[in-house]
């Protein structure tokens, strides 16, 4: 008697992006980039440093696009029901990791989950989760204010990241869990870096050395800034950083698997058929 053969397990596939998505991936990345280093293009004589009244315009402009960008990436992507339920259940379960530990000491469980999810769903999924986890976290949280699409955007090019690691379809075991803490360590760096400089520039009233200065330089200004995030910031990332690495290294191995074969049940891509009704 022999055994029917066995239909391999279908490998998974990363949600790719179609034309329009890169094309506003591409679009909220680059007003992205300029809104957040602005202070260092303008020109010394510039006024725009003290129209921080501006601001919440420039953020409700990024949390447009950065929507267009999601809807952009679930209409090409072909998502079915089980995928889109996956990304709101990833969402939710990153928006609960934020408040443990209140953020004390860069304690952000949530950044590994998104870097492991990142590294298994791809980069243009990894992208939309990375927005809808800080937008969920953020009214969890009562963290609403114009900080938050810097903080939907940062997140997203976090989470995009991971998905963009070389090696994603042969690399497996504890060489990828180590690639993805030493992602995970930079990657929490410069995170925390990006926050500070969307809102360093507007901290004027501080009055001291490592305040914006509209009058100064872009060397000078560069000087002012890494000492602000020597000053301010090294520790809380630094926390975030450990605990990512932590994290990582010790629940990644299982967290891998159990997304990847989610994932492949979730059937990304999958064509719907429907039965004709019978006679």
């Amino acid at each position: 008697m022999t055994r029917p053969a066995t239909t391999p397990p279908k490998a998974v596939r990363a949600i790719r992006l179609g034309p329009r998505s890169v094309a506003a991936l591409a679009l909220v990345s680059t007003v992205g980039v300029v809104a957040f280093g602005w202070p260092f293009l303008a020109p010394p004589t510039s006024a725009l440093g003290t129209h921080t009244q501006d601001a919440p315009w420039l953020f409700a402009g990024l949390l447009i696009l950065l929507v267009a960008v999601v809807a952009a990436a679930i209409s090409e992507s072909g998502l079915g029901p089980k995928a889109v339920a996956m990304l709101g259940v990833l969402a939710a379960t990153g928006a609960a990791l934020r408040p443990i530990g209140g953020g004390t000491a860069g304690i952000e469980p949530m950044f590994f989950l998104m870097v492991l999810s990142g590294r298994v769903l791809g980069p243009g999924f990894g992208f939309a989760l990375g927005n809808v986890t800080m937008f969920a976290s953020a009214l969890l949280t009562g963290g609403v204010g114009p900080w938050m699409p810097f903080q939907m955007l940062a997140m997203g090019w976090f989470t995009m990241g991971a998905g963009l690691l070389p090696g994603a379809a042969g690399l497996r075991g504890r060489a990828e869990v180590w690639l993805l803490a030493a992602y995970g360590f930079v990657a929490a760096f410069a995170y925390g870096t990006a926050m500070n400089m969307a809102g360093w520039p507007f901290m004027g009233a501080l009055a001291s050395n490592i305040a914006f200065d509209p009058e100064a330089g872009v060397p000078a200004n560069l000087a002012r800034f890494v000492a602000y995030c020597l000053a301010t910031s090294l520790g809380w990332d630094l926390g975030r950083a450990v605990v990512t690495v932590v994290l990582t290294l010790t629940v990644g191995p299982t967290l891998l698997r159990g997304l990847r074969r989610a994932t492949r049940r979730a059937a990304f891509e999958a064509p719907v058929t429907f039965d004709a009704p019978a006679a």
